[in-house]
């Protein structure tokens, strides 16, 4: 099959808004700015080209949470990758729920009701949210749970990325629960995020579980003793009236249910943060790996 990518710049997506899809045979999809999004957008990308006649347009990642699910929900673009615990309590201002079964089940829900929007089946890797500390330091003073580090916490810098810092599922939660508070917090990307703690610049960073650089960067993730960040299950969430025009999506990207885990993913993302390979590349070497494209 002959597949069209398009490639825009911000600009010439201004013009473009107010229009579910760019054009009759052709479905945009656009990410957050981070490397799991960006590798998941071409991965879900190439499998729609390879089994559907759509052409895929590619949204430039604009940012976190909102842009992207603001985006799709006024139908400047037609499918995102959201997360479970995310849409529960960022997007819908739900309460904490642990249950990831019962999670999933509510934001399907809610976003068919309140948005017109369809959640597909679940990618499988569970990207959620963790503390995580140098190995040598979780060794020297003896902490394994996020509880433990309570007991050091005022003599700590944390590094965070901002959005973290204000999320109700990430630091302002965080200290509700565990009751400590970090006597310093320093927002950062989350490339200066990994550099800071294996300088020794900050002493706990914020991670995501799938990120490769944890094992890369010989860093230790404390349990979440008190089970306070909710599930994360990655999931394709697109816009109904997409989806009932080219049902043919669906399907496709069914081919990905419980494909990929936690491992997978951050093998996936190691590859790029730290072999410094392109998103596209590692995106369709997996598809070819898994059978999915030729």
């Amino acid at each position: 099959m002959t597949a069209l990518i398009l490639i825009l710049p911000l600009s010439a997506f201004a013009a473009q808004l107010g229009e579910t899809a760019v054009g009759k045979d052709t479905i945009t999809i656009t990410g957050k700015n981070f490397t799991e999004q960006e590798i998941m957008v071409y991965i879900m990308g190439h499998l729609i080209e390879e089994h559907t006649d759509l052409n895929v347009k590619y949204e430039s990642f604009l940012g976190g949470t909102a842009p992207a699910f603001e985006g799709v929900n006024n139908g400047n673009y037609d499918l995102y990758m959201e997360y479970t615990g995310t849409a529960l309590l960022s997007i819908l201002k739900e309460e904490m729920i642990s249950d990831p079964d019962k999670v999933y089940d509510l934001v399907k829900e809610r976003f068919k009701d309140d948005y017109d929007l369809v959640w597909l089946e679940p990618f499988g890797f569970n990207n959620t949210y963790t503390l995580t500390i140098r190995k040598e330091d979780a060794e020297s003073w003896g902490v394994k749970t996020i509880s433990d580090l309570g007991k050091k916490s005022s003599e700590l810098a944390l590094g965070s990325e901002p959005e973290f810092l204000e999320r109700p599922d990430g630091y302002p939660g965080l200290v509700d629960t565990y009751g400590f508070e970090f006597g310093e917090t320093q927002a950062m990307d989350s490339g200066i995020m990994y550099s800071a703690i294996k300088n020794g610049e900050v002493d706990v960073i914020d991670a995501f579980s799938t990120d490769g650089r944890i094992p890369a960067f010989n860093l230790q993730v404390l349990e979440d003793d008190k089970k306070f960040f909710p599930p994360y299950y990655a999931t394709p969430v697109i816009r109904a009236d997409t989806l009932k025009e080219h049902p043919e999506i669906g399907k496709a990207l069914s081919m990905l249910a419980g494909k990929i885990d936690n491992e997978k993913m951050q093998e996936l993302n190691a590859r790029v943060d730290i072999d410094k390979e392109q998103y596209e590349d590692v995106a369709v070497d997996f598809l070819k790996e898994e059978g999915l494209i030729d």
